[in-house]
């Protein structure tokens, strides 16, 4: 029950008033290898879930350090099936939830039902297409339900309000709510208006809402997760894996904790 152990871990970092952490990582950086170890780090520096992503030659909605991390991941010879496949062979050996993150284009290569069976065996709790937009996801959605895998809908920062609540009603696991115009990557500051949009999504999601793209610093998770339910963080994760900066990383993770507050 792949899509309710998701629902389960969500569900238990909000009864001990924490905030929901997502750190992202980009599957193969540094070699398939050491995927396992990455993943048990981060699982027990307290992570809700882990969002993997999955190298792509054409990542659209992502920022330089995520790009890069994809280019070296690439030239490991990283690939979608061989992800999966080391997810399945060391999935009894986890218990903190999977999501991948990868792009229309190479799930079509692979097969949807295919890649929804594969996601299944491998363990993976939900999945998230930022280039699949809510009007295609009946593409993938009907394979995925077919084996238990969420599918997880990101919304916009200038989406009408009645876009919001048409996504809203249909994401699984939880609503990524981006939080800046453009691509991945760390910011300084985010718009005044990001506060009103997280609180107004809150209100309108069955699920819980976490905020993303642009979260680098400790600061940054307690005052998005102020309005949610708590937070996605990329690039600043990858660039601190990448250059052997775990402390950072327990730093940022321990920022949703209720008792850093």
């Amino acid at each position: 029950m792949t899509k309710v152990k998701l629902e389960q871990a969500f569900a238990h970092t909000l009864s001990r008033n924490d905030k929901i952490f997502v750190p992202y990582i980009m599957a193969g950086d540094g070699g398939l290898d050491i995927l396992p170890e990455q993943i048990d780090f981060l699982a027990k520096a307290g992570a809700t879930a882990i969002e993997l992503g999955i190298p792509f030659s054409d990542p659209v909605a992502d920022g330089p350090t995520i790009q890069e991390a994809g280019l070296r991941a690439l030239a490991n010879g990283t690939t979608l099936t061989k992800v999966l496949d080391r997810l399945a062979e060391t999935k009894g050996n986890r218990d903190i939830p999977i999501v991948l993150m990868t792009y229309l284009n190479p799930i079509y290569l692979y097969g949807t039902n295919k890649f929804a069976k594969a996601c299944l065996d491998a363990g993976v709790a939900g999945v998230i297409v930022p280039d699949l937009p809510l009007e295609e996801s009946a593409l993938l959605k009907d394979d995925l339900t077919r084996h238990e895998i969420a599918l997880i809908q990101l919304v916009a920062l200038t989406s009408p309000q009645e876009r919001l609540e048409r996504i809203a009603s249909q994401t699984e696991g939880f609503l990524y709510a981006v939080t800046v115009t453009g691509t991945t990557g760390t910011r300084t500051a985010f718009a005044d208006q990001v506060g009103t949009y997280l609180h107004n999504l809150k209100q309108i999601s069955p699920v819980p809402v976490l905020a993303g793209f642009g979260v680098s610093t400790p600061e940054h998770v307690q005052s998005l997760s102020h309005y949610c339910d708590g937070v996605v963080v990329g690039s600043k994760i990858v660039a601190s894996l990448n250059q052997g900066k775990q402390t950072e990383i327990k730093s940022l993770i321990d920022a949703a904790k209720s008792r850093s507050k």
